[in-house]
């Protein structure tokens, strides 16, 4: 059965599928998703494949949720329930586990300025994302390495 939602949303529905799509990426909100994952992890739900993607695309579109592009092509989510002070800060994403990072860096900032002064190109921190291994990660890696 679907609902009416209101808000930002508009006369949209609100389908069952598409709630568990959203409770899921809520749930993984300090990390990023592909889509596969929310498929495997609503694997048994009935949500399909082409629902994800069709959901991830109008989430996407309304502000809701944040798309990074892979270097392999692909795409991975962050719910951000359109919040856009996401888009003014940094990212930083854990290769091993996944972590997503919001950082509020004056460094950062300093070197975005400079991009733009000596080099004339504005970075889009929205799009902006460093990756590398979180200290946690590296921690364990080490631990691994000492045995």
């Amino acid at each position: 059965m679907s609902e009416r939602s209101g808000g930002n949303r508009g006369s949209e529905y609100r389908t069952r599928q598409r709630e568990l799509i959203i409770e899921r990426l809520i749930a993984a909100r300090d990390r990023h998703m592909t889509a596969d994952e929310l498929v495997e992890q609503l694997r048994g739900e009935g949500v399909g494949r082409s629902t994800v993607y069709r959901a991830l695309e109008r989430l996407v579109e309304r502000g809701e949720v944040r798309r990074y592009r892979l270097d392999d092509g692909g795409a991975c989510y962050q719910y951000t329930g359109g919040d856009e002070s996401c888009h003014e800060h940094h990212h930083l994403v854990c290769l091993r586990c996944g972590r997503l990072f919001h950082t509020e860096c004056g460094f950062l900032d300093e070197l975005s300025a400079h991009i733009m002064k000596d080099h004339k190109f504005r970075l889009d921190t929205s799009r902006t994302v460093l990756y590398g291994v979180c200290e946690k990660c590296a921690e364990a890696e080490a631990e691994e390495e000492q045995k």
